[in-house]
């Protein structure tokens, strides 16, 4: 039965709860003086009651609304009336009272009272509000909730809202509930007796709705591809509010055994759920479940949710428990950011001074996500502001810009110009990774400030100003069944790439050097990895996921402008040699170069090298040998 058929079912379901009963008006009227009244959360905010509340012609005094986020849910006391002639001369009264907001989360909701100054914004993980509710810490004693109707033995579902509602109701003398048959119910832990409900007003309205418009914006879709790439089969995710993220969960309709372990659930799981891939078959816990605290959605969801136990709703202290989190295999949390500096230090509930949004619960995602086995905690954001004048990515955060995620916690960050892996790297390495996640035309700016605070060597340089090209990433298996990605090269592989010079043979490090060397000082390494993809281009292999990236083969070439040939040098590990990854590279390299308009490769190779002849002579079937005493030239043409 659809939930919107049940209104004719809405007074014969109250009849037993006959005295319970009474209008929006009269319910309101009851709240006292200095109250703080807690308000129903998302789209289940109990809009009746609100409007009741704001329409009373004697509001009371010192009234505090404390709610989470929100959602259309209150009306900004902008509008004004006449004054009254007994007022002193040029007074107006609002229309509506100016009710003081204490809250978690600033949505669109709250922009007006903000600056109105009637809003003070709580900074803390949603998740331990209800531990601080508990002890008294946040005082509560009204609760108006949106409720569903009641079953045969007296139970109402929270609906598309459980979160802190709960905790809420346990300390609130005073419960006043909408009862909608258009609320879902939701099945887990969401039921409530309707004995602990004071006053019950029927209301009929559709449930509020959110539903978002795609963003096809080239940077948008870049970034939501990268995130997707790094999801694997069988993963838990947690999606948060921010587009990029929902943006990032269309192109995972080709994965298998999905599932999800949310603080909140959007439509965006809905094509997940219509290809078949949000199973929850490899769940660690609460298997083929889709387990959240709220929705924020549309119809079509609501429809999903509503009596269906692949549902499981629970309060938001137990959704989001670190311990329960981490249990997850596979967990993957994204958060969208609005600035990071060079140390990694994220900003997600302030920009240019003002707050927006707030941190929700994505500490514990970020941190259970850290702790889980084969978990990808992601923080994402495009790499300027929409206007495309200010950087996102900063020597430090600015005034007005709260550390919300500290460093210690950030592993994943990932912008249009690519994903930069963060933890147990050091400040000189984050700083290099995130400044090749920033748009060009910053990098100059920031990269002379890290030096000039000391964050990279005064003897590096910064050489590579073009976006990231993810298309020229190839994956490849070799004759031995082993996979490697070949990708270019950027100045965050250096110390990749020297970890692999110290694993070559001596034999090895001179026929690549022509010389007996020991070690790469910060400006040879550089030469192999960072490099400007104009007349120098280099591309390295490597093995392993992200978290443990491993640097086995880099392979460059350096274009002549006289002759339109370009110089090669490889250099691959002991363990990878003779099983095709050096023609892989060079193929690889090849196609590069081709499609620049690069004639061909010319190596200067020893003669008693007979790996690297052997390679030479594979690239092309037009080759020219020159040879000398010392060295043989080999050219191959395109």
């Amino acid at each position: 039965m659809s939930i919107f058929s049940r209104s004719a079912d809405l007074h014969a379901a109250l009849k037993p709860f006959a005295g319970r009963i009474t209008t929006a008006e009269v319910a309101v009227s009851a709240i006292g003086n200095g109250a703080h009244v807690f308000v129903g959360s998302g789209c289940a905010s109990p809009l009746t009651l609100l409007r009741a509340l704001e329409g009373l012609a004697s509001p009371p005094a010192d009234l505090e609304l404390l709610h989470f986020l929100t959602i259309k849910a209150f009306t900004p006391p902008t509008g004004t009336k006449p004054s009254n002639p007994a007022s002193p001369a040029g007074t107006v009264t609002p229309v509506r009272p100016p009710y003081r907001h204490r809250t978690f989360f600033v949505s669109t909701d709250m922009r007006e009272p903000m600056r109105q100054g009637l809003v003070d914004y709580v900074p803390m993980s949603v998740a331990r509000v209800p531990e601080m509710m508990a002890l008294g810490r946040i005082p509560v004693d009204v609760a108006l909730i949106q409720v569903s109707l009641p079953d045969a033995f007296g139970y109402v579902s929270l609906g598309v809202s459980v979160d802190i509602i709960p905790a809420a109701l346990g300390r609130a003398k005073l419960t006043i509930a909408e009862v909608n048959p258009a609320m879902p119910r939701s099945m887990g832990d969401s039921t409530l007796h309707i004995s602990r409900i004071q006053h019950l007003v029927p209301v009929q309205y559709p449930v509020t709705e959110i539903s978002r418009q795609p963003n096809q914006e080239e940077d948008v879709q870049r970034i939501a591809r990268y995130i997707a790439g790094i999801i694997d089969d069988g993963s838990t995710l947690q999606i948060g509010l921010g587009q990029l993220a929902h943006e990032a969960v269309q192109y995972l309709t080709d994965r298998k055994d999905l599932g999800v372990h949310s603080d909140v659930i959007t439509d965006a799981i809905l094509p997940l759920l219509e290809a078949g891939s949000l199973t929850g078959a490899r769940k660690s816990q609460q298997r083929f479940k889709i387990v959240a605290s709220l929705a924020l959605g549309t119809k079509a969801l609501y429809d999903h949710i509503d009596q269906n136990p692949l549902f499981a709703f629970g309060p938001i202290d137990s959704i989001c428990d670190p311990n329960t989190i981490s249990a997850q295999t596979k967990m993957v949390s994204i958060a969208q950011a609005f600035a990071v500096d060079l140390t990694g230090q994220v900003c997600i509930d302030q920009f240019g001074g003002e707050f927006y949004g707030g941190i929700g619960n994505q500490g514990e995602f970020l941190r259970g996500a850290s702790r889980s086995p084969g978990g990808k905690p992601i923080i994402c954001m495009t790499s300027t502001t929409d206007d495309g004048q200010t950087s996102r990515i900063r020597p430090s955060l600015l005034a007005g810009e709260a550390a919300t995620i500290a460093r210690t916690d950030v592993h994943y960050v990932v912008t249009e110009y690519g994903i930069a892996y963060l933890f147990g790297k050091s400040i000189r390495q984050r700083a290099t990774a995130l400044i090749e996640l920033a748009h060009p035309k910053f990098r100059p700016e920031l990269f002379a400030q890290a030096q000039a605070m000391g964050y990279i060597a005064a003897d590096q340089s910064l050489h590579n100003l073009r976006a990231y090209p993810v298309e020229e990433e190839v994956r490849v298996t070799l004759k031995d069944e082993r996979h490697v990605l070949l990708r270019p090269a950027q100045s965050s592989d250096a110390q990749g790439i020297r970890e692999l010079f110290h694993q070559l043979s001596e034999e090895d490090v001179y026929t690549r050097f022509f010389r007996h060397v020991r070690g790469l000082s910060n400006i040879e390494v550089q030469r192999l990895c960072n490099v400007n993809y104009d007349d120098e281009v280099a591309f390295i292999a490597t093995t392993g996921g992200r978290e443990e990236e491993q640097v086995v083969a880099q392979a460059c070439y350096f274009i002549n402008p006289s002759t339109n040939l370009a110089d090669t040098a490889f250099m691959v590990h002991p363990n990878w040699q003779g099983c095709g990854l050096g023609s892989a590279l060079q193929a690889c390299m090849a196609v590069h170069a081709a499609k620049r308009g690069v004639r061909g490769f010319v190596a200067d190779i020893l003669p008693s090298n007979a790996k690297m002849l052997r390679l030479a002579h594979s690239g092309s079937h037009a080759v020219q040998v020159q040879r000398s005493a010392d060295s043989v030239q080999v050219t191959q043409l395109f």
